[in-house]
């Protein structure tokens, strides 16, 4: 692709063929050709030998030059069909005496997208896996790291629930199985196209790729929802499978991503509200009483007191932590819990950290506390080498605001903290 390769190129032209009538030399991906090659190519290209016949192929024609362009002959090929591309596989898998079920056939052609080429690679890399054994669904599942169908129904229910935990637990599921997360969400960016087509037509069932049985579970599925709400959820995966690619925190993006999904509180466009205003009104129909969070308090409310600090009784390792706190968010949230992390608060009660986590953050660490500890002390450990901390963690009611019932202990110390780069923009607000 460079000026090099293209001398050679044109050194090579002035001989004509020893066999035939051309000499053809095919391009590929043409488009990442340098500029300067370009125009070092401009001149044989503009008047090639009469044996000579260039192919120019790529997938990217506007990054072609004008100059370029003017002087070809320009043919556009289309996609495949996912159809055609799973019978052309299962003719060459029957001439290779390869077994392979229809089902494992079909999810190749379609992760394929169109692509004859990347359909047979994908094909070549599970019967590689599995040699010598009949290739199934489940096993090309296995190779390309993807996720079976009945996994998106159960998490479609979860979301419509608003289910958190069980969201969670499916998404840390996928992630424990080893499967690739930016094929998950893309598939399941699919599964949501499917569901809202589905919702606009009875008579789609050849666009979606699916079995008869659970085309019709996706009928049944897709009436639960609206189609805004499906909209809101194909917009924010979307801009999480562009997000996920270059980023660490893969699992931390993802479980953020589901919970909007189930909290449309979470986001303040019009989509979300509108998802918000339907969530109402499917608890009103369900004669499931709605209170505001925003009404004032009446007189027989019972009032809160502050739980007062006091900056001189603060234990120094303590204060060392707090000090610390946006260190301490920051390591811990790439692991398993950070999506808690911006949930929680710390406080103190004598010698002991309290980590006073809001009750949203309480719904995600059902079942899970003692190990939740256990990170929570060993990165105290790791920040402050040779402290033993004391935690216990204290969790808030529904409807009731730490900063209701606390003062703030890291405002507290705010002209002392250490300024974290990768924390700094980490909380509720990212949410």
């Amino acid at each position: 692709n460079g000026v090099e390769n293209i001398r050679q190129l044109r050194e090579d032209v002035r001989y004509g063929p020893t066999q035939g009538r051309y000499k053809v030399y095919i391009i590929d991906e043409a488009h990442m050709i340098t500029s300067s090659a370009f125009n070092a190519f401009l001149k044989t290209l503009e008047e090639p030998p009469s044996y000579v016949v260039f192919i120019l192929a790529t997938t990217e024609v506007n990054s072609i030059p004008i100059t370029i362009l003017s002087r070809c002959q320009r043919y556009d090929f289309k996609r495949i069909t996912a159809d055609e591309i799973s019978l052309r596989m299962k003719d060459i898998m029957e001439k290779e005496g390869q077994e392979v079920t229809k089902e494992a056939l079909d999810y190749v052609a379609r992760v394929a997208d169109g692509s004859m080429r990347d359909g047979l690679s994908m094909l070549d890399q599970c019967i590689a896996f599995h040699l010598g054994k009949k290739l199934t669904y489940d096993s090309v599942l296995d190779v390309l790291g993807a996720v079976d169908n009945e996994v998106y129904f159960e998490l479609t229910k979860a979301i419509k629930a608003g289910d958190s935990i069980a969201v969670i637990r499916i998404i840390d599921d996928i992630f424990m199985k080893g499967r690739e997360v930016t094929t998950f969400v893309k598939d399941y960016i699919w599964f949501l196209r499917n569901l809202m087509i589905s919702k606009a037509s009875a008579d789609a069932y050849m666009l979606t790729g699916m079995s008869a049985e659970n085309y019709k579970r996706l009928r049944d599925l897709s009436s639960l929802f609206e189609m805004e709400v499906i909209e809101r959820y194909i917009r924010i995966l979307s801009d999480l499978s562009s997000k996920i690619r270059f980023d660490n925190a893969k699992r931390v993006l993802t479980e953020i991503a589901f919970l909007k999904l189930i909290k449309p509180q979470m986001e303040r466009d019009y989509d979300s509200i509108l998802n918000r205003v339907a969530v109402i009104e499917d608890k009103l129909e369900k004669g499931i009483v709605v209170s505001g969070t925003t009404s004032a308090p009446s007189m027989t409310e019972t009032s809160f007191e502050k739980k007062k600090v006091n900056i001189a009784a603060v234990p120094e390792d303590i204060k060392e932590l707090v000090i610390n706190w946006q260190v301490f968010c920051s390591k811990l949230k790439s692991g398993p819990y950070g999506v808690v992390i911006p949930y929680v608060h710390p406080n103190h009660d004598g010698d002991v950290l309290e980590l006073v986590i809001d009750y949203e953050g309480v719904e995600l660490l059902v079942g899970r506390d003692d190990a939740f500890l256990a990170s929570c002390q060993d990165v105290a450990s790791q920040i402050l080498p040779g402290k033993d901390f004391k935690m216990k963690i204290v969790r808030m009611k529904k409807d009731h605001e730490y900063k209701d019932e606390y003062e703030d202990l890291l405002e507290k110390y705010k002209e002392f903290m250490v300024i974290d780069d990768d924390e700094n923009n980490f909380g509720k607000e990212d949410l």
